[in-house]
């Protein structure tokens, strides 16, 4: 099984441009394709899984990778799969989320001589002059028929700003550029991505001729594409200092039994021959299914050694065993928490993290859902002292949102 059939087994591939020639290209390791990141924040996030694995899957391959980082298009901002405009960074900002993304990637990708390219897109586009970008690519684009493309279609009654509606043309000028100056022949991205990733392939031919190979494929984003990696209204951060690798190990712990063979297939790297096998598994071993996801991502992400901690952890806090050298989630009470001595549960609560703020810490606590080492909470002025979580306490909120309290 080539590449290309792999990919398509584990559900990846969502639309193709030229799918004999990229079956041809990728199979062969002959592509040197990109994905771009936009600077949004300074980290990525578990959206980015599907992207920055088969990133590695095609290197694995013999397929040359560019991560492009969206140095210059994050001063815009894409307006795909959003309601309302995106906030506008500074560019100080944006160089340090780059930065952030950098380490991340080397995790996935081998950036070691000839093997891959880092690139930033603000390398060119800042430094465009708009009347000349205009007369170069600006008569390739019908208004029309980028009104029609599906990024901007929700926009449209609550309003889309000249801003982002140039953002179809910034991306579509990124493969325009790198296929000139890199040899990139092939984009990749999100399903979500279709009409501004067409953009750049209808620029290539319209200003290169039709000889010129550039090809496009969009991978499946559905909920372990794009909205993967969200929780509660909460990213699941690549890095450990904003998601802990307990809470990360925990997250995929936790996917809708629905999603998980989905997601071994997708994003893991096990032999679909071992996945097929799971796939045959007795329902009432779906969570051993959930155990085997959780530490694969963990270990690609934090490595081995927290993943088996992590897991050791959940066993610890959801099985009933052993808490005293489990490496749970811990936040400290400081000298300042406590008032003469003492600090009640709702105090622990908000400090912790388990709720926003004392109203809400308040009916947690008198609607039963807080235990402090399994006994429920049930007083809203219960109130511990240092001495009390010296040894630390398990404090959770519900079933699943859980810290350890220390003082």
């Amino acid at each position: 099984m080539g590449i290309f059939e792999e990919l398509k087994a584990r559900g990846l591939i969502a639309q193709v441009t030229d799918e004999e020639e990229i079956r041809e290209l990728i199979n062969n390791g002959k592509a040197t394709f990109y994905i771009g990141f936009d600077c949004t924040a300074d980290s990525l996030t578990a959206g980015h899984f599907m992207a920055l694995t088969l990133m590695k899957r095609l290197q694995q391959a013999g397929n040359k990778p560019i991560a492009l980082i969206g140095g210059g298009t994050t001063m815009i901002g894409d307006p795909s799969g959003r309601s309302d405009m995106r906030k506008m960074l500074t560019r100080e900002d944006i160089d340090h989320n780059a930065e952030c993304f950098k380490k991340q990637m080397e995790k996935f990708i081998d950036f070691g001589e000839g093997k891959a390219m880092m690139v930033n897109n603000a390398d060119w586009l800042m430094n465009l002059n708009y009347i000349e970008l205009l007369r170069e690519v600006g008569a390739c684009f019908s208004v029309n028929n980028m009104l029609r493309a599906e990024c901007y279609k929700q926009r449209m009654e609550k309003g889309l700003s000249f801003l982002e509606f140039n953002y179809m043309i910034m991306q579509s000028y990124d493969f325009y550029y790198m296929f000139q100056k890199f040899n990139c022949n092939l984009e990749f991205g999100g399903d979500d991505q279709w009409s501004n990733m067409l953009g750049g392939t209808e620029l290539i031919r319209r200003k290169l001729g039709k000889d010129a190979h550039a090809m496009t494929i969009t991978l499946l984003t559905d909920s372990n594409g794009n909205k993967m990696g969200k929780t509660a209204g909460n990213a699941v951060w690549l890095d450990p200092d904003k998601t802990s690798p307990f809470d990360f190990y925990q997250y995929w712990r936790n996917v809708g039994d629905a999603d998980v063979f989905k997601c071994l297939r997708m994003l893991t790297f096990l032999p679909l021959e071992r996945i097929e096998e799971i796939e045959k598994w007795d329902a009432s071993r779906i969570n051993d299914a959930k155990k085997i996801l959780a530490h694969e991502l963990t270990e690609l992400v934090h490595g081995k050694e927290e993943a088996d901690k992590a897991e050791a952890g959940s066993a610890a806090l959801f099985g009933g065993g052993d808490l005293s050298n489990a490496d749970i989630p811990t936040v400290k009470i400081e000298d300042a928490d406590y008032r003469d001595g003492k600090i009640d549960i709702l105090g622990i609560l908000v400090k912790a993290g388990l709720c926003p703020t004392r109203n809400e810490a308040r009916r947690a606590v008198e609607q039963g859902g807080v235990t402090v080492d399994d006994e429920k909470v049930t007083d809203v002025k219960t109130l511990y002292s240092a001495d009390d979580l010296r040894d630390g306490k398990i404090v959770r909120r519900g079933k699943k949102a859980y810290k350890k309290v220390t003082s």
